[in-house]
């Protein structure tokens, strides 16, 4: 059965889905970027730049460093700083293999 809604509603479902899905990303800051980029293809830099790209394609100019705040919830410098981790030599390995071409 196909889910019924109108273009408001499908919005509002579609913003309330990415503003949990970053909630769920800030709740898990152990899930580094690049464990994100090799199981699923994207990370939260991609989601910055979809989200800068959703902006600019309806007319509104962003700094992609204030996306990116907004996706990190924090500069991104200060996340980096504070969550990221160094590669491993696997995850760098799977990460150049799943490249795409």
């Amino acid at each position: 059965m196909a889910i019924e809604l109108d273009q408001q509603q499908q919005t509002q479902i579609e913003a309330a889905v990415f503003r949990r899905l970053v909630e769920h990303l800030d709740e898990r800051k152990d899930v580094q970027n690049i464990d994100l980029m090799n199981l699923a293809g994207f990370c939260r830099n991609c989601l910055s730049k979809w989200y800068r790209a959703a902006c600019e394609d309806s007319g509104i100019e962003v700094d992609y460093e204030d996306v990116r705040e907004r996706v990190y919830g924090m500069p991104y410098p200060q996340w980096k700083e504070r969550f990221q981790e160094e590669a491993s030599a696997d995850q760098l390995a799977d990460f150049e293999r799943n490249k795409p071409n």
